[in-house]
């Protein structure tokens, strides 16, 4: 048969699809095998086969419009195995290169565990009451989800000073405390569950709660849960009342802040090609995300996307805050977010709670201004606060403030 210009053409057009189809097709099916696997080396099987399939029927199909007949079959091997090879190599450089996961170094003094009824540890720090003890303690809740503090925060001393034993603690799957081999099990009620495990270890009949925006939005999810074991509860700068409200960055956006400087390092952090791999397999099978991406990595990532964006939560031209070495956890973050969207309606049991609370927020949170007065509306025994001159990192940017309202709330109401 003649080989004329347009067959050659079409050959030409053939050899170029495989080019472009091979890597996305492989993509493709690496993430529909994961849908039922998260074994990581038969899902890069899967891809490179089917990149190998690919180059095979159009490499074929070109060779013949080429008129190449005798040699036909290496041709199209040899042409298929370069093409799989290539999406190999670019896997291996993109998806397969392991980012960097430093060891989270050693711990601090004065860190302690608890262990969980499923036998997971819960790291977690003590400030002993000082002078005549009083009967309730108080349990501060680290925001995120995943981003804990080091140690007990400043305000939390003051408390301890005032008789209070002070705990502060690292929710499952972050900081130093247990890194779960299933992600799915980062879910509301899983912290819930902590929280309660975490007042029966201390021993108390009912606990004061200070929650941090997560914090805020897991201390009103125990209020609604174990309403009769908390004496009072502080939101401060809470996040969400219920997630599905406020869904993603509704409720606020953090990153609007960023100097260029800030804005550059988080874009090329978002475009690593590991972390949008994972996201990707975040949506069809996390535990698939967790075996391609493990923790170490994937936190020290989402440490050095903080980073970036930690003075955002203060009032512009704050000064920069000090930076600290407790892990983040990625997975916790991600996992537990999404079903915050998920869980029931948690308002008509809070609104049965009658719990003395107090609502605190600064007047420049990026957080919207609804999102706390959620709380006062829902909450039938609350109290807010606006707090002149703070952001959403309100006891650090108002600490003596923030002090005196919580010890004033806490001991006098």
């Amino acid at each position: 048969m003649a080989t004329t210009l347009p067959r050659r053409l079409f050959g030409a057009f053939l050899l170029a699809a495989a080019l472009a189809l091979a890597p996305a097709v492989a993509v493709a099916a690496f993430l529909a095998l994961a849908l039922v696997s998260a074994w990581i080396p038969l899902l890069a099987g899967a891809a490179l086969l089917t990149a190998l399939a690919v180059g095979s029927l159009l490499g074929r199909a070109a060779f013949t419009l080429f008129g190449v007949t005798a040699r036909r079959r290496r041709a199209t091997a040899l042409f298929a195995a370069g093409l799989t090879t290539s999406v190999a190599v670019l896997g291996s450089v993109t998806v397969f290169r392991p980012m960097p996961a430093p060891d989270a170094g050693p711990v601090p003094q004065g860190v302690q565990y608890w262990r969980t009824p499923a036998g997971d540890r819960l790291a977690y720090v003590h400030q002993p009451a000082a002078g005549t003890p009083r009967p309730t303690p108080v349990i501060f809740l680290h925001g995120g989800p995943g981003t804990p503090g080091e140690g007990v925060p400043r305000a939390g001393r003051a408390l301890a000073a005032a008789g209070f034993d002070v705990y502060a603690y690292d929710q499952t799957g972050s900081g130093r405390s247990t890194r779960l081999r299933d992600v799915r099990d980062y879910t509301v009620a899983r912290h819930v569950a902590d929280l309660e495990t975490v007042r029966r270890a201390i021993g108390a009949e009912r606990v004061i709660l200070v929650g941090q925006s997560w914090g805020a939005s897991l201390a009103a999810q125990y209020l609604a849960a174990h309403g009769n074991r908390v004496a009072r509860a502080v939101f401060t700068s809470p996040g969400a009342l219920w997630g599905r409200t406020r869904p993603g960055s509704e409720a606020g956006d953090p990153w609007k802040r960023l100097t260029p400087a800030q804005r550059e390092r988080r874009e090329e952090l978002a475009g690593e090609p590991r972390i949008l791999a994972a996201s990707l397999l975040l949506r069809v099978n996390p535990r698939a995300a967790h075996a391609l991406v493990g923790d170490r990595e994937a936190d020290h990532w989402m440490r050095e996307t903080a980073l970036t964006g930690k003075d955002g939560g203060s009032c512009p031209g704050a000064a920069p805050a000090p930076a600290h070495h407790n892990p983040l956890g990625f997975y916790a973050n991600q996992l537990t977010s999404t079903d915050f969207e998920e869980i029931p309606d948690p308002r008509s049991a809070l609104r049965t709670a009658h719990v003395p609370a107090l609502v605190l927020r600064g007047d420049c949170d990026y957080l919207a201004p609804e999102v706390a007065r959620e709380y006062v509306t829902t909450l039938p025994d609350t109290r807010f606060v606006a707090v002149e001159g703070a952001g959403h990192a309100l006891p650090r940017d108002r600490p003596a403030r923030y002090r005196s309202l919580l010890l004033d709330f806490v001991t006098r109401g």
